[in-house]
């Protein structure tokens, strides 16, 4: 027994022991309460049990089952033989994911688009001041004729290849997701194949 115990130490680290004495400590405190507020009601303290067990459980699952569907939905690129490999997504589109001024942004290639747009949560994100922004610029979407405002952002990297500066369309209007344009999309080779779309320098 003493054996096992010391070889558990050694495979737990402390963060991992911290954790278990805390859960430990928390069930304890946990289950002194049900004993106190249920010691004439078992039975009734059994049932509150086990329905905030299956609650927990789905919860849980759920959790796993969105994470599975973000996956599928938004696959996720890999570099490969010194370029960007972005696989297709469900909807048909590709979802490079940049890494600007430290912070990591999901767009969509659009090679229909001329510039870079920044949806305003993204510039937000980005600590872009969006409501101190002039909107003097304008771009043809889906949804209409919408405002834009010219920003330069710097320190932009997706996978390997790194920009100081990149010139980008900050939209007025919410977006789902931001565009990422020929603007920057020409500073790369794009080829296809099958589902794929391969960046590279």
């Amino acid at each position: 027994m003493g054996m096992e115990t010391g070889h558990l130490s050694m495979i737990l680290s402390g963060d991992d022991t911290a954790r278990l004495i805390y859960l430990g400590l928390l069930l304890a405190a946990l289950a002194g309460w049900v004993l106190v507020e249920y010691r004439k009601r078992m039975g009734q303290a059994l049932r509150t049990a086990l329905a905030w067990g299956m609650i927990f459980v789905g919860l849980m699952a759920g959790y796993g089952l969105w994470s599975d569907i973000r996956r599928d939905i938004l696959p996720q690129q890999s570099e490969s033989g010194g370029q960007i490999v972005l696989p297709q997504a469900q909807d048909g589109h590709y979802y490079p994911r940049l890494t600007i001024q430290g912070q990591t942004v999901t767009f969509m290639a659009d090679t229909g688009a001329s510039s870079v747009v920044l949806s305003p949560a993204d510039a937000r994100a980005l600590g872009i001041d969006v409501a101190g922004l002039v909107f003097l610029g304008q771009a043809t979407t889906a949804n209409g004729v919408v405002r834009t405002a010219t920003v330069t952002l710097h320190d932009v990297s997706l996978g390997p290849f790194h920009d100081d500066s990149v010139t980008a369309q900050v939209n007025e209007a919410e977006m789902d997701v931001s565009l990422l344009g020929m603007d920057y999309l020409r500073r790369f080779s794009v080829t296809m194949a099958g589902e794929e779309m391969m960046l590279s320098r």
